[in-house]
């Protein structure tokens, strides 16, 4: 059995595996008595069918499947003995198939044609200089964060008389006699302004006489909540209602005291609203650190991928297996999407070198630190900046757990890290900018 190689340019070959009798013989013959000892034929005690029988039963079918055997033993064996670098998989040479006699014929040649990997090297050096955009964090959005806070942590109380985002209850009854007690609904939801304006100033003990169906313009889900009923009931409810008002609900937002602050931030941390606002302003910065990283990558990525935009790549022999792959595509479609699928393929080799020589890897501390961080982000979206120990190693043990999200930690500490050396090797250009410029960096390249 051997194997050789011939390359007709840097990143295109040809592997020739050569089998002959010797190799395969034995094994044949071995294969075949397994079967003789083991099969039952008509006429014959088990394990007593005469070789030549068995032969020509079973004997094609086995050396086929011994000389295949062999051939993919041969080839993973002279890969990694060679240790040659491969993209796909060998194919059959098409220009070299010939018909094979397995009746009469003792040696076989096989020929396989392989696409090598190119080798890439691309780095950032200080002579690359690349922008590192701050996004600047305006009153504005501290203001909203503010409001936010300020509505996350309000207050329901009891009033007497209706303001537009008051909760009314009451008992609702129809004309037609349906009564429905607890009945509940928010004067700001109503759509109809004529319908919507009778709520305006009405104080406990009221009676407001409306229409639900044009309050609500017939919106089966509303309708059906506020009626108790099921929605294909509503269209036999379009007439006229009565509520008497028996309690008026208002959220009346936080105040901007010591109480709110001890809510927001670990007790003691925030005295004043200046403080308050230096501290939200922190906040807002370190979440726009993930957008000017991203940026970053873009702009890094293309500075490595000029530095390698001649490198050679199998093109023809790509295209071939990336059909053989998918069987339902064209080489048209194959032929649109390849330039797309070279150019990720060519970033994703500079990344496998740049971490392999900067020996890039991850640990479990990095794993529970990005899955804390997570959590805490997560949690601050919804206003929540001191998060319980105990709250966050639930929910950390919990993403821990899951496979796919366990994964995914460990993909982004391996790109966090990647990141981190690209921003070491280059110059970094610092650039403050607002949100708006920002926004527009992705609409104009």
């Amino acid at each position: 059995m051997n194997v050789t190689q011939k390359n007709s340019d840097p990143v295109s070959a040809t592997l020739t595996v050569t089998i002959e009798k010797a190799d395969y013989q034995s094994k044949v013959e071995k294969a075949l008595k397994n079967i003789q000892q083991k099969v039952v034929i008509a006429g014959f005690r088990k394990g007593m069918a005469p070789k030549g029988h068995i032969q020509a039963k079973y004997g094609k079918s086995v050396l086929i499947d011994e000389i295949n055997s062999l051939v993919a033993k041969a080839l993973a064996d002279y890969i990694e003995k060679e240790k040659l670098s491969l993209l796909g998989e060998p194919l059959p040479s098409k220009d070299k198939i010939e018909p094979l006699d397995f009746a009469n014929q003792e040696d076989y040649t096989f020929t396989f044609d392989i696409g090598l990997t190119p080798e890439v090297k691309a780095t950032l050096t200080k002579e690359d200089k690349l922008p590192y955009y701050t996004i600047q964090v305006s009153d504005d959005m501290i203001d909203k964060q503010i409001n936010n806070y300020k509505a996350n942590y309000g207050t329901y109380s009891q009033v007497d008389q209706v303001q537009d985002k008051d909760l009314v209850k009451g008992t609702l009854t129809e004309r037609d006699g349906l009564v429905v007690e607890n009945a509940v609904l928010m004067p700001s939801f109503i759509k109809e302004a004529a319908e919507k304006v009778k709520f305006d100033d009405a104080k406990v003990g009221d009676t407001i006489v409306f229409n639900p169906y044009k309050a609500f313009e017939g919106h089966e889900a509303e309708l059906a909540s506020l009626l108790q009923i099921k929605k294909e009931e509503v269209k036999n409810h379009t007439g006229e209602a009565s509520l008497k008002i028996e309690e008026i609900t208002r959220y009346v937002e936080g105040e901007l005291n010591q109480e709110l602050f001890d809510k927001i931030y670990e007790p003691g941390t925030v005295t004043s609203e200046a403080q308050l606002r230096d501290k939200i302003k922190e906040t807002i910065a370190a979440q726009f650190v993930s957008e000017s990283d991203y940026r970053f990558m873009i702009d890094a990525k293309k500075v490595l991928e000029d530095k390698v935009k001649d490198v050679l790549f199998p093109d023809a022999f790509l295209k071939r297996w990336l059909l053989v792959l998918n069987a339902s595509r064209t080489p048209e479609s194959i032929d649109e999407g390849y330039d797309q699928s070279i150019a990720s393929l060519k970033f994703r080799l500079i990344k496998d070198r740049i971490t392999k020589e900067n020996n890039i890897d991850v640990t479990q501390e990095d794993v529970l630190k990005i899955a804390q961080d997570v959590v805490r982000l997560q949690f601050a979206q919804y206003g929540i900046s001191n998060v319980p120990n105990d709250l966050l190693d639930n929910n950390v043990q919990e993403m821990l757990n899951r496979e796919k999200t366990m994964s995914s930690l460990i993909d982004q500490v391996r790109d966090n890290k990647f990141r981190d050396v690209l921003k070491a090797q280059a110059t970094l250009e610092p650039k403050e900018i607002s949100i708006e410029d920002f926004q527009k960096l992705f609409e104009t390249r």
